[in-house]
């Protein structure tokens, strides 16, 4: 019997093909036409799998859009740091919706990292003041490196504090920063209240239970607010006094209001209302008088969604296929 044999060829993508092949504010703008279609529901995304074994998590994320649709295999080993290897592993694969080819394998630590912080960065590109100078970052990891760099495409940032309570990943994170983004001023805070009162943005990317801020509406007032950090009930990074001081809360999709802390804490005890909260995907459609928010004090929480990773893959793969980036592999 004669098999005839289907040549098919797709494309590795390491963190350094992805990086050359976009912009930021490509990115940017991909992520902000993602929040658009959440919105319009111009997408299929099952519910992710979330499988627990033993102390180690798998995610399986999966989301349809016209021409492609993408799986993001995710692995949580939070001993791994003992073995010098990351918590996050995983892999991104993009098929062609035609046909269901796989057509791109992407690095999935990267590719996440990336898209958390660009869907970070829209907020600030929307939510801030245009002439925002300063931003502070606590929790001095993987994320807080590309929150840091990407912010910087969302407005001009002239001083960046950063503030752990390691103080060598806080001296390793300036210095990796200080390559990427050598025209701003890098600078170790002394402590949170410090960070707080030099910076007009702050982004929380740390895995604590406790809030990483002090519960002090001073120290709080007229900032923006980026938290990145809780993804599960257990996980808060906000105290109550910052949302005695919010109108709004602005997530990034519905479940979100069912993974974080800082969301479902606050709701319990009444320090905001269920309709105080409201996605940043339909405050940009419904294109409110941005300015007046832009003044006030405000608060975008993040946890992310399938739909982020297969709308930067699209924009990164085809970017890749004009550039002639990633290793190609024959099926």
């Amino acid at each position: 019997m004669n098999f005839i044999a289907h040549v098919h060829e797709m494309i590795y993508l390491t963190e350094e093909d992805i990086l050359k092949a976009v912009s930021f504010d490509d990115l940017l703008d991909a992520i902000e036409a993602s929040m658009y279609m959440y919105e319009k529901k111009e997408f299929h995304m099952p519910q992710r799998l979330h499988i627990d074994h033993e102390d180690n998590t798998f995610l399986l994320m999966p989301c349809f859009i016209k021409d492609y649709f993408g799986t993001k295999l995710v692995s949580l080993f939070p001993q791994n740091p003992q073995k010098n290897i990351p918590v996050l592993n995983g892999i991104m694969v993009l098929n062609d919706a035609q046909t269901g080819l796989p057509v791109a394998l992407l690095d999935g630590p990267a590719l996440t990292a990336l898209r958390t912080a660009a869907v970070g960065s829209v907020s600030i590109r929307h939510l801030t003041p245009e002439n925002t100078q300063s931003l502070g970052i606590i929790g001095a990891g993987v994320q807080g490196f590309y929150q840091a760099w990407i912010a910087c495409s969302a407005r001009s940032l002239k001083d960046i504090f950063v503030f752990d309570v390691n103080r060598e990943k806080t001296t390793a994170l300036i210095e990796k920063l200080s390559k990427v983004i050598p025209d701003v001023k890098l600078r170790q805070a002394d402590c949170v209240e410090d960070l707080l009162e030099k910076s007009q943005v702050v982004i929380t990317a740390t895995t604590s239970f406790e809030p990483v801020l002090p519960n002090n509406k001073e120290l709080l007032t007229g900032k923006h607010f980026v938290g990145i950090g809780s993804y599960k009930p257990s996980v808060r990074e906000f105290p109550e006094a910052l949302f005695n001081l919010l109108k709004t809360v602005f997530i990034d999709t519905q479940h979100a209001l069912e993974e974080s802390g800082d969301l479902i804490v606050p709701l319990r005890n009444n320090w905001i209302k269920q309709e105080q909260v409201m996605t940043l995907g339909r405050f940009l459609i419904e294109n409110k008088p941005q300015d007046n928010v832009k003044n006030e004090t405000t608060f975008f929480k993040s946890v992310g969604m399938a739909l982020f990773d297969v709308c930067a893959s699209k924009l990164i793969y085809e970017k890749a296929i004009q550039k002639g980036l990633g290793q190609n592999i024959t099926l």
